[in-house]
């Protein structure tokens, strides 16, 4: 589903990612990892085109997608969830979900239903404002907004960070339905391993601003994650 070949890009002079290439099998879901600093949020908006190549490309579903704008790939069929959920605090959780209608492929205006079956506690609070929902509940609203869009890929930056465990349960039991009811493939940015390992068939670990180690999760050994994942 999703091909990145030979990706660089710079910060000014500074050299931030070095000859990437990365592959997400569709339906699946491959993790992406590695310690801080290393590159993997500036991956992401490589990929959703926040962020410009200095060469390189980007394929999805076999088309080049390198030169699209990130609308543009939004309505191609790629999803986003960054780091720090990042919802609009004085929109209603309705109005957040709406956000990302105008880009659908199919040209439709309301929110899917099948979004409440998987977060069930979004149809409750759909007046309430997104600033006022907890951490873990926006967490869900960011992931919602995202799935509006009806995409063929969705991509999430630690979606764990600062929630809770039975949110964190929650999300994780969501993501195993997307890739298996809407054949959805799945690129997740995860530092913690456990839950990388219970949802995730691929990994690859980035080091240095390139891929240091991929492979079949069910492959990734301690000593691997001791190398590029122990603080």
């Amino acid at each position: 589903m999703l091909t990145v070949e030979n990706l660089n890009q710079y910060y000014g002079e500074s050299h931030i990612l070095r000859d990437v290439s990365l592959r997400a099998r569709r339906g699946a879901c491959t993790c992406l990892m590695g310690r801080n600093g290393v590159g993997k949020t500036t991956l992401l908006q490589c990929i959703m085109g926040i962020l410009p190549l200095r060469s390189g490309c980007i394929l999805l579903g076999g088309a080049d997608i390198s030169p699209l704008p990130p609308e543009k790939r939004a309505r191609a069929g790629i999803g986003y969830v960054p780091q720090g959920r990042q919802v609009f605090p004085m929109l209603t959780v309705e109005e957040n979900m709406r956000v990302g209608l105008p880009v659908r492929r199919d040209g439709a205006r309301g929110i899917p239903s099948f979004i409440f079956s998987f977060f069930p506690v979004l149809k409750e609070m759909l007046r309430r404002r997104g600033g006022d929902l907890s951490g873990g509940q926006q967490q869900q609203l960011a992931i919602a907004r995202a799935l509006v869009l009806d995409p063929r890929l969705l991509i999430l930056d630690e979606p764990t960070e600062g929630i809770q465990p039975n949110i964190v349960q929650e999300i994780s039991a969501a993501i195993r339905r997307f890739m298996s009811e809407m054949d959805m493939t799945v690129l997740l940015v995860e530092q913690k391993v456990p839950f990388a390992r219970s949802i995730a068939s691929d990994y690859a670990i980035m080091e240095r601003g390139g891929i240091a180690a991929a492979g079949s999760m069910t492959g990734l050994e301690a000593d691997t994650i001791k190398a590029f994942l122990s603080v």
